[in-house]
C-alpha cells in the first residue's frame, strides 16, 4: 500500500545525504552501463567475425600447395606440390556427396591488360563457373561465368565494381566493352561486387581459357570448395573437419606426400577457423560479465553499506518508532523501501544511458572485427531486475539489524 510519509521520510533522507546518495547511485549506474558495454562490445566482436566469414561462403574449403619437408618413398624433401586438373576432377568424383560447390583457380601471371590504350594494373585469375558461390560474388551488371564458357574456352571476362569505377566511369556499362589480355581481346559480360574493395580488383576468365591460351597446362594454383548446409553450427563444423582430413589424405596420396608433412599442403577450413574465434568471443564475454558483475556488486556493497550509515544515524529515531508501538517489520520496510529505491532509480540510468549509447553509436561502429555493438534489451532488462534484487537483499541485512534494536539502547544512543 502506499504510504506518502514514508516516501515523504525517504526524500528528505536524501536531500539531506544528497552527495552520499549520489556516489552511491554512481556507484550502482556505473555497474550497469560498464556491463551493458562490455557485453554490446563482445556482440560486435561476434557481428564483425561473422562478417569477417561473410566475405566468402561459410562451409568453404581451400586446398594450397606448398614444399615438402620430409623424405618420403624416395623422394627428397624442398620438392614444390603442383596441382592438376587431376586433382581437381579426381576429388570432385570422390566427394561428390560431401561437395556443393567447387572450383579449381589459376593465376594469371606477366600478362599485361589493356583497354583501348589505357594500361590497367588488375589481377587475372582462371575459375570454373562455380566460383562465384564460393567467393560470395554478388553480380550487379550482365552474369558470371558459365560451363559453356569453359567448353568452348571462351574469351570473355568478369570485372570487380572497383575495376568499373576506375576504367569506366565515362560510360554507362562495361558490357560488352573489350579489355586485351597480353593482346588478346575479352569481352566483358559481367560486374560483380565484393564485401571489400580490393577484392574487386580481379579479373575472372573461363579456367580453361586461362590453361589453354596463357600456358597453363593443366596446371591449377589451388582448389576451393564448400559444403552442403548443416543443421546447426556444431555440425557443420564436424562435417568440414571430416571432408577436409579425407581431402588432404587423397591429395597426400595423389602427390605422395608423408602424411607427417605439414608444410606440403594448406588446408584451409571457414568453419574451423570460426569456431576458433567464436570460441574465442565466447571467452571474452565470460571476461566482461566477470568484470561487469564485480562491478555490480561493488555498487551493491555500497548500497549496503551506506544503509548501515542511514541505521547508525537513525538509530534513535527508531527507537522512538519502537517505543511508540512500531512493528519490527515497519521497521525493516522503511530502510528496505530506501535501499530499493535508490538501487531501482541507479540501476534504470545507467541502463537507460548505456542501451541509448549502444543505439546511438553503435550502427556507426565498424572496425576491424567489431560491427555493431548491440546488447538484447530482454537481457539488459533482466540484469536492471537482478540488480534490483541484488539491492533488497544488501538493504535486508542493515534493515534487519535496526529492527532488532532495543528500545532503551536506542534511546541512549547519542
Amino acid at each position: 500500500m502506499f504510504d506518502i510519509e514514508r516516501w515523504q521520510e525517504i526524500f528528505d533522507t536524501i536531500r539531506k545525504n544528497k552527495l552520499r546518495t549520489f556516489l552511491t547511485g554512481l556507484s550502482v549506474a556505473s555497474g550497469i552501463f560498464i556491463l551493458v558495454i562490455l557485453l554490446g562490445f563482445g556482440q560486435g566482436m561476434r557481428n564483425g567475425i561473422a562478417q569477417e566469414f561473410e566475405q566468402d561462403a561459410a562451409t568453404s574449403v581451400w586446398v594450397w600447395p606448398g614444399v615438402t619437408s620430409l623424405e618420403y618413398k624416395g623422394l627428397n624433401p624442398g620438392r614444390r606440390i603442383q596441382l592438376s586438373n587431376d586433382n581437381y576432377e579426381n576429388s570432385g568424383k570422390l566427394f561428390r556427396d560431401d561437395i556443393e560447390y567447387k572450383s579449381a583457380r589459376i593465376f594469371v601471371r606477366s600478362a599485361s591488360v589493356n583497354y583501348g590504350k589505357e594500361s590497367l594494373v588488375y589481377g587475372i585469375q582462371g575459375v570454373s563457373s562455380q566460383f562465384q558461390f564460393i567467393e560470395n560474388a554478388k553480380m550487379i551488371e550482365g552474369r558470371f561465368l558459365n560451363l559453356q564458357d569453359e567448353s568452348q574456352v571462351s574469351k570473355v571476362a568478369i570485372i570487380g565494381n572497383k575495376i568499373k569505377k576506375d576504367v569506366f566511369n565515362s560510360i554507362d556499362t562495361p558490357i560488352g566493352e573489350f579489355i586485351t589480355i597480353s593482346g588478346i581481346p575479352f569481352k566483358i559480360i559481367g560486374v560483380y561486387k565484393e564485401y571489400e574493395d580490393r577484392e574487386e580488383e580481379r579479373i575472372y576468365i573461363p579456367i580453361t581459357t586461362a590453361q589453354r591460351v596463357f600456358n597453363g597446362g593443366d596446371k591449377v594454383n589451388n582448389l576451393s570448395y564448400t559444403l552442403p548446409p548443416a543443421k546447426n553450427f556444431n555440425e557443420a563444423v564436424e562435417q568440414a573437419v571430416a571432408f577436409k582430413e579425407n581431402l588432404k589424405s587423397y591429395l597426400q596420396q595423389a602427390q605422395t606426400i608423408a602424411p607427417e608433412d605439414t608444410s606440403a599442403l594448406e588446408v584451409w577450413s571457414a568453419m574451423e577457423e570460426a569456431k576458433r574465434y567464436y570460441s574465442l568471443t565466447n571467452n571474452i564475454k565470460l571476461f566482461f560479465w566477470f568484470v561487469g558483475i564485480c562491478t555490480i556488486i561493488a555498487g551493491v556493497v555500497g548500497v549496503s553499506n551506506i544503509m548501515l550509515i542511514v541505521v547508525r544515524e537513525r538509530t534513535r529515531e527508531i527507537g522512538i518508532r519502537k517505543a511508540m508501538g512500531a512493528k519490527p517489520w515497519s521497521i525493516v520496510g522503511m530502510i528496505l523501501q530506501e535501499a530499493v529505491f535508490v538501487t531501482t532509480i541507479a540501476g534504470f540510468t545507467g541502463f537507460i544511458v548505456s542501451m541509448g549509447l549502444l543505439e546511438l553509436i553503435g550502427p556507426n561502429v565498424e572496425i576491424d572485427y567489431v560491427v555493431n555493438p548491440s546488447v538484447d534489451f530482454s537481457v539488459a532488462m533482466t540484469m536492471v531486475l537482478v540488480l534490483i534484487l541484488a539491492g533488497t537483499l544488501a538493504g535486508f541485512v542493515p534493515a534487519w539489524r535496526a529492527a532488532k534494536i532495543q528500545v532503551i539502547e536506542a534511546l541512549r544512543d547519542e
